[in-house]
């Protein structure tokens, strides 16, 4: 075996890695090896193809940690076929996060809205240059990825354009840029292209997992958990006459012509101190003032009130 690019082009499947003859963890590590492999990958690999996975199993998360989609390419040289392959990949991705982060929104009425339960804030671009070749004619493969990182476009999370419009937005005013950072020379060759949005914060929710609550759903939901404690205000026609049962009908007693006022007349006369029992008089005195008797009318007045009751009398004479 030859330790060239092309090399990789074979299909190689778990059982031949297997049966090889001599085949070990020492002799995956030679033909793994090159740089930024992982340290301990032949162990890794022989364990793998063994049924063997020591990783520990953790628990479902609600959003993944990052979405991404790659390819890989035998030769790609050219700008317009760069382009084209972006297009590819960032509609993969857009797809993609559409499966993944959108969820119905039930508190809705309209059918089909969906609603985003996380945000990526960042979207970064990878990419794999090809060595050049040795004297001999062969090239060492290399697995070094280079990257550029920015924050996502808040355009992307908009669900009234369709996707090929925010794709060609993402390409035009993300992945363009950023790939002619990492890029800035002509005569690059690349094996790989990767995009992957990463740093997702999930949304507003109700259960632990979002941050914060949903404020949008409090306000949507208020009249149904509001109901109960809502007044209404009724018109009631002026015409309209409550008629009384007769259980709710009491006979007038003799002591309620005095206190009975009705409203509507000016004629009606009301309640005098003439009306007002001395004994009244005397429950309400708190400053200890006697009351005295008028000698014309006998009105029962406190002493400080009586000469000007005196008075009122002398103006009628």
């Amino acid at each position: 075996m030859e330790s060239t690019h092309e090399w990789t082009k074979d299909s190689v499947l778990v059982k031949d890695v297997r049966l090889f003859p001599g085949m070990c963890s020492k002799l995956l590590d030679h033909v793994l090896a090159g740089p930024g492999v992982e340290r301990g990958i032949g162990a890794k690999v022989w364990k793998l193809v063994n049924g063997v996975d020591d990783t520990e199993v953790q628990q479902m998360r609600r959003v993944p940690v990052q979405i991404s989609i790659e390819d890989s390419y035998t030769r790609l040289d050219v700008m317009s076929q760069v382009l084209k392959e972006m297009r590819i990949l960032a509609t993969s991705l857009v797809n993609r996060m559409h499966i993944d982060l959108l969820e119905d929104d039930e508190d809705l009425e309209s059918g089909g809205v969906k609603r985003w339960i996380a945000y990526p804030k960042t979207v970064r671009l990878s990419t794999r240059p090809r060595l050049p070749l040795n004297a001999d004619g062969t090239r060492t493969r290399s697995f070094n990825r280079i990257s550029r990182s920015m924050p996502l476009p808040a355009f992307i999370f908009n669900l009234k354009d369709d996707v090929a419009t925010l794709v060609e937005k993402l390409v035009q005013e993300a992945l363009v840029p950023m790939f002619r950072r990492l890029h800035p020379h002509i005569g690059w060759n690349l094996s790989l292209i990767n995009i992957c949005v990463t740093n997702l914060v999930e949304a507003a929710s109700e259960d632990s997992g979002g941050s914060g609550r949903d404020i949008s759903k409090m306000f949507k939901r208020q009249e149904t958990f509001l109901k109960e404690w809502k007044v209404e205000d009724r018109d009631i026609p002026p015409d309209l006459v409550l008629e009384e049962s007769p259980s709710d009908q009491a006979e007038p007693s003799a002591g309620d012509d005095a206190a009975k006022i009705v409203e509507g007349s000016e004629d009606m006369l009301y309640p005098t101190q003439n009306t007002i029992d001395d004994a009244q008089w005397e429950d309400d005195d708190e400053e200890g003032d006697y009351l005295e008797r008028c000698g014309q009318c006998g009105a029962s007045l406190p002493g400080f009130a009586m000469p000007a009751h005196e008075r009122f009398h002398s103006f009628e004479e």
